[in-house]
């Protein structure tokens, strides 16, 4: 077999989303579009603020010599400032370029920093439920993933934390707002992961960051780097301004960690060797540049109240996120893929809890037409009574 044993094993794993791709493809043929109701990928349905568009039309336009030539591997040195100026504003600390490591989005971003400080089977403490693929970006670089329940309500259990820590601990990640649940974890329970950490200082939080811009109901994600110090932040564009195919993202290692300057040069390093080299470069200059906005955020919660307010009347049990882009509604059955293959039945598209840790609910995106989850509703009431 051509195909590594470890990657065929990892595909195994990761295969709900490619299985439920491949099912949306053939409910389509068979019944069409306009009967399948996919809620599996969030992949943002708005465009880009104008000003983000205005400023990438200006920056092409200007043509600068050697504007699409090489840069320095962390990144075009003016970009650097302006993220570490924002990075300060933002939370009070000094950041400045030699702290920001311009990458391939955050996915980049959490790779490049996982390379630069595991060694073979060091341990990264991931909180349940997760985004898949942080498994897959730990196995990457010789590293273990260990798994810790958060609460009923998906909040962080500080002790359940420590109790997992180990000697072989490189790394936590903290992912807020959630994906998949939308839980957003607030300053206290931050702040008591910080306390804790204080007692391990060698270990590092990765704080994966691309939604957190978009809380609802007026709210906004604390910030991690005041509250825990030894703090990498992975950051990225492309949910904020619905251009998650761009690529573009950064690494923002903080100023109070001590070995901050090998931190970097390592990062910097493994960015150069893991294939990724820089980040786009005219989207560096348009980051650089363009306003600090978001796309409306009142979209992406007008069809939250509609799809959770739809499920609570029904009798799904569902908490509504309080950021990011999806809805994690207990299944009525405790076989989260039994009941998947009900939704099934009726056209529509989910992905199991259990692909995400946590068996017994639904990943539902609401970056789908707001048209879309009313016409679906009928469906869940069915798959419901169905499993009743």
């Amino acid at each position: 077999m051509s195909v590594s044993r470890k990657i065929a094993g990892q595909l195994e794993q990761a295969s709900w989303i490619r299985r439920m791709f491949e099912e949306g493809t053939r409910l389509k043929a068979q019944r069409g579009a306009d009967r399948v109701f996919d809620f599996t990928l969030g992949n943002p349905e708005v465009e880009p603020p104008a000003g983000v568009l205005e400023t990438l039309r200006e920056v092409v336009a200007e043509n600068r010599p050697h504007m699409h030539g090489y840069m320095p591997n962390a990144g075009f040195p003016e970009v650097r400032e302006a993220i570490a100026q924002r990075m300060a504003a933002r939370t009070g600390l000094p950041y400045k370029p030699q702290h920001i490591l311009m990458t391939v989005g955050s996915a980049g971003a959490m790779n490049v920093a996982l390379k630069a400080i595991l060694d073979p089977g060091d341990e990264v403490i991931v909180l349940v439920p997760f985004f898949p693929e942080y498994r897959f970006y730990i196995e990457n670089h010789g590293g273990k993933m260990v798994s810790v329940e958060t609460d009923q309500n998906f909040q962080p259990d500080v002790n359940r934390i420590a109790a997992a820590i180990t000697r072989r601990t490189k790394a936590i990640i903290v992912n807020s707002p959630n994906n998949p649940t939308g839980a957003l974890y607030p300053a206290e329970v931050l702040r008591d992961l910080g306390a804790l950490l204080e007692q391990n200082p060698r270990i590092l939080v990765l704080s994966d960051e691309p939604y957190r811009s978009l809380v609802f109901d007026g709210g906004t994600a604390p910030e991690v780097p005041p509250l825990v110090r030894r703090t990498l932040v992975a950051d990225s564009w492309s949910k904020a301004l619905a251009i998650p195919g761009e690529r573009i993202g950064c690494l923002a290692i903080s100023p109070q960690i001590e070995d901050g300057a090998a931190l970097f040069d390592a990062a910097t390093f493994a960015n150069r060797v893991l294939g990724f080299v820089n980040a786009p470069a005219l989207w560096q200059w348009v980051i650089a540049r363009a306003p600090e906005t978001t796309v409306d955020v009142s979209l992406y919660q007008a069809k939250r109240d509609l799809l959770c307010d739809a499920l609570q009347r029904m009798g799904y049990e569902v908490s509504k996120p309080a950021g990011a882009f999806y809805a994690f509604p207990k299944t009525p059955i405790a076989d989260d893929v039994k009941f998947i293959r009900l939704l099934l039945t009726e056209g529509i598209l989910a992905v199991p809890g259990s692909g995400f840790g946590r068996a017994g609910h639904i990943r539902l995106s609401l970056t789908v037409p707001r048209e879309m989850i009313q016409a679906s509703l009928p469906g869940f009431e069915r798959a419901l009574a169905a499993a009743r």
